[in-house]
């Protein structure tokens, strides 16, 4: 079962011409781990929206370069984090997640080969004590290592993703996502993220019916729970998955809602 890495700081000449960016809003007690098991990059940036816990002057301390900017939402925060890096190559990480000793090597072998310019890495997800293996919680591919003229962020607010033509290739080893939030933290986060996915999903002219409350959880319970074997994660891996489908339905019904107060503006 994988453990959060401990990383001594390689020598100067060790280091990758690479930018770890990370943003940030009251992370004090994620960063500084996170910073830690980034310490084989040239350049560590934290680009924080007004943290008040301690978050910058941690990653001060870890070696970052500490830059402020208003929130602008995930996707844009995130370029704009890519903007400002000192180099093209650049690495996004969360402020909760961690680089393991396989991925850092993987990541080494990916700069030097030079065959791909943008590269999705297996996350592994934390939830309630154990390390997810199946469904959901891993492998959860995402892009998170690419070259800045080849890739780039999206606009969304929520569920952001890095948008490439390239052909993207695999890293070895996992990104660790050992969330430090209790569960109701968890659920507040959940319910703010359906609440901005439906506002995004209605501005872009998606409508549904009622009968997508029943198929997308179902879809996705299925999916995830059945096909990918989430069920063998035991009970953490069932309250993964049904947190995700239960998100889903409210992603739904309040986009429903939207709907109907609309028609009932344009009525």
């Amino acid at each position: 079962m994988p453990q959060s890495p401990s990383i001594v700081a390689p020598p100067a000449e060790d280091k990758l011409p690479l930018t770890v960016a990370i943003i940030s809003l009251n992370a004090a007690a994620q960063i500084g781990p996170c910073l830690a098991s980034a310490a084989f990059a040239d350049e560590l940036l934290v680009v924080d929206s007004g943290s008040a816990d301690g978050t910058v002057e941690l990653a001060r301390a870890h070696g970052a370069r500490v830059e402020t900017r208003e929130w602008l939402g995930f996707g844009r925060q995130k370029q704009h984090a890519v903007s400002i890096a000192r180099h093209d190559w650049v690495l996004c990480l969360d402020a909760d997640e961690r680089i393991t000793p396989r991925l850092e090597r993987s990541i080494r072998a990916a700069l030097a080969g030079g065959r791909y310019r943008a590269w999705r890495v297996a996350r592994r997800n934390r939830f309630l004590g154990r390390w997810l293996a199946h469904g959901e919680g891993y492998p959860d591919w995402t892009v998170r290592l690419f070259h800045r003229a080849h890739a780039s962020w999206s606009n969304d607010e929520v569920h952001e993703a890095v948008l490439t033509t390239a052909e993207v290739g695999r890293l070895e080893g996992d990104l660790l996502h050992d969330s430090a939030e209790d569960l109701a933290t968890y659920m507040t986060k959940q319910n703010r993220y359906s609440t901005l996915h439906a506002q995004a999903l209605y501005k872009q002219g998606v409508r549904v019916g009622y009968w997508r409350l029943a198929a997308s959880p179902l879809a996705r319970f299925l999916k995830f729970y059945v096909l990918r074997l989430g069920f063998l994660d035991g009970g953490p891996g069932f309250a993964h998955i049904v947190i995700g489908c239960n998100s889903t339905f409210h992603k739904y019904v309040k986009l429903i809602e939207l709907q109907q107060s609309a028609a009932a503006r344009d009525a």
